[in-house]
């Protein structure tokens, strides 16, 4: 939810760690620090309420040279956002920690350490592990030491960096439920919550697995220690996308880049998973075929965006490969008792691969006796990706704006192979896998075609400029698509809005519908047509304004009190695809007009690593 950044280098890293939080500014925070050790080996630190622009401009004012240094963006947990609560967190004048994360016991660390005379000076947790580390380091001889045996009384999820004057040109690091990543350089060594923090200056990375303990140190030396403690080698990985995408190139924001690459990544999410007619299995795993054909049921967990693309996914499952499936919010799941039949797989979907309920989710799953797990993800070293049994990644790219918009259509891409991939070994007719097959090689055509639509979708979101609530309709497959457009005008826009199904407008939501609540409905040309427009004409009776995302072959047409938008026609179980993406459009053009912070909206964070 925060971000970390770190260096050790033969040369000033005062511009990395801040160019590092300025890549992290996507994740959203409310303060931002540094503490650097100086050439004179003292430890020095500068902190900022808002953005890293304000951070800037203090360390314009007042510089932290140094070859060794640790910097944050925080996202308030605990305390409110000031500075005395932003990172760097000191123990004395000697130690610095930088904490994503909870501390769950850090009462009672607290109030131990208060007792040994230890002095606090902020409301969070993190400053528990500062002079958690101190103490331990007047016990031991290194900052190592001292930092792993401080680790063995946190209870939570966390990911750390330290930094200790005693212990000058040295960064220890360590994770737990919580992303951490080395950036391998010449002679230097970095440490960041993300790889995107760290492409300025390199493009090598060691992903630390759960436990990982990590020392830096001068010359780019990088030692590694598993949960054990025993020093291990993990791999280290060339990160695929380029330095480019972090930068939002010729677009106002990340969020409008990301919605125009749509075209792109669906068409990278496919490349090399389908054959002449039907998916390829082993594109899931060389396993996956014969794990695959005892499925006999299937359970989806996942949170927010991702959680509706589930909820497409079932449609398409019990359709398509005959099976029964259960979607699951990842934060509800495992706090009930869970029957798990036999033969069922546990799928979890996550842009991030870190999302912490979803992982602690697939934990808990693990000992529940599921056939095996599949992750559905974007990011190839991620926790999520490696605790699974089988993982097919979404090729979306690194994905900026807070509201997921690529990633969200990729997951749908994805979830409609496993489709196939689990109908061609549950007999699903050779012709359907063909015609499925055959629509999805043609999905980027039509996605540049809706894409294309964008001017007429912008006129469109004037009417929604002063309007301080809507309703999303839809119906079947399309009803996770309303949720998901009402979710993206929200996030973004702040304007409350609500889904429904269709046909519950008369079980309730019929009572909201006036001049000044916009029905915005997505129609797409399949069976429930006839119904849906039954739904439409309930609201206009009753004086309520429709706006319809329409296929061109349905016959809608403009009238009175009803704007219609007509879509290039599109095989009608990859239309959930297909109709995201007005509404992806029309809520970024309605943010626009009501002057908020599209890619980094308030209260909101990209990645969110806390429970």
């Amino acid at each position: 939810m925060c971000g970390i950044v770190g260096a050790v280098a033969e040369r000033n890293v005062e511009a990395i760690l801040l160019e590092g939080l300025r890549r992290l500014e996507y994740r959203g925070y409310d303060s931002a620090g540094m503490a650097v050790v100086s050439p004179q080996g003292a430890l020095q630190r500068r902190r900022a309420v808002g953005k890293v622009a304000a951070l800037a401009e203090c360390l314009g004012d007042a510089p932290l040279p140094g070859r060794c240094g640790i910097a944050h963006t925080r996202w308030a947990t605990h305390g409110r956002p000031s500075e005395t609560n932003a990172h760097p967190h000191q123990s004395g004048e000697g130690l610095a920690v930088v904490h994503n994360g909870i501390i769950e016991n850090h009462e009672a660390l607290r109030r131990e350490l208060v007792a040994d005379g230890y002095r606090f000076d902020s409301e969070t947790d993190t400053e528990v592990v500062a002079h958690l580390v101190a103490r331990e380091r007047g016990r031991h001889a290194d900052l190592l030491a001292a930092v792993r045996h401080a680790l063995a009384r946190l209870e939570g999820a966390y990911a750390l960096a330290v930094v200790s004057a005693d212990d000058p040109g040295t960064i220890v690091g360590a994770r737990k439920g919580s992303p951490l990543v080395v950036g391998v350089g010449i002679g230097e060594a970095f440490l960041g919550s993300d790889p995107l923090a760290l492409l300025q200056v390199t493009d090598r990375f060691v992903y630390l697995e759960e436990g990982d303990v990590v020392r830096l140190s001068a010359g780019g030396r990088v030692e590694v220690f598993d949960a054990a403690g025993a020093a291990v080698k993990r791999e280290v990985q060339t990160f695929e996308h380029g330095d480019g995408a972090a930068s939002k190139g010729d677009y106002r924001h990340f969020m409008l880049k990301e919605i125009h690459e749509q075209p792109a990544v669906i068409a990278a999410a496919l490349e090399g998973r389908l054959g002449e007619r039907a998916a390829l299995v082993e594109s899931f795993g060389p396993e996956a075929e014969a794990l695959f054909s005892r499925v006999r049921q299937v359970h989806i967990v996942a949170c927010g965006t991702s959680y509706h693309a589930g909820m497409v996914a079932r449609y398409w499952l019990e359709r398509f490969a005959g099976v029964p499936v259960q979607v699951e919010v990842a934060s509800e799941y495992r706090y009930r008792r869970v029957v798990v039949p036999e033969d069922t797989l546990f799928v979890t979907l996550s842009q991030s691969g870190e999302t912490a309920d979803t992982l602690a989710a697939l934990r808990f799953a693990r000992e529940r006796g599921y056939l095996a797990s599949l992750a559905i993800c974007n990011v190839p070293g991620s926790s999520l990706v490696r605790e699974s049994d089988l993982c097919l990644m979404t090729q979306a790219g690194p994905e900026i704006g807070v509201a997921s918009t690529k990633a969200f259509t990729t997951q749908l891409t994805a979830l409609m192979l496993l489709t196939l991939a689990l109908g061609r070994v549950r007999d699903l007719a050779e012709e359907t896998q063909a015609e499925l097959v055959a629509a999805l090689r043609g999905l980027p055509r039509l996605v540049e075609r809706v894409l294309a639509l964008d001017p007429q979708i912008e006129a469109l979101s004037t009417a929604f400029a002063e309007k301080h609530h809507a309703l999303f309709l839809g119906r079947g497959a399309h009803f996770p698509i309303a949720l998901e457009g009402a979710l993206k005008l929200k996030e973004i826009s702040y304007i409350h809005a609500e889904a429904y199904p269709a046909g519950e407008l008369k079980h309730g939501p019929l009572a909201l519908v006036d001049s000044e609540m916009p029905v915005i409905s997505v129609a797409p040309n399949d069976e429930l047509l006839d119904k849906l427009k039954s739904n439409l004409q309930e609201v206009r009776a009753r004086g309520g304004e429709l706006f319809v995302f329409a296929d061109e072959r349905v016959g809608i047409e403009e009238a009175e009190g009803i704007r219609v938008l007509h879509l290039p026609h599109v095989h009608e179980a990859l239309a959930p695809i297909l109709y995201t993406l007005p509404l992806q459009l029309l809520s970024y053009h309605v943010a626009v007009l009501k002057g908020t912070d599209v890619d980094q909206p308030r209260n909101l964070a990209k990645s969110v690593t806390v429970e």
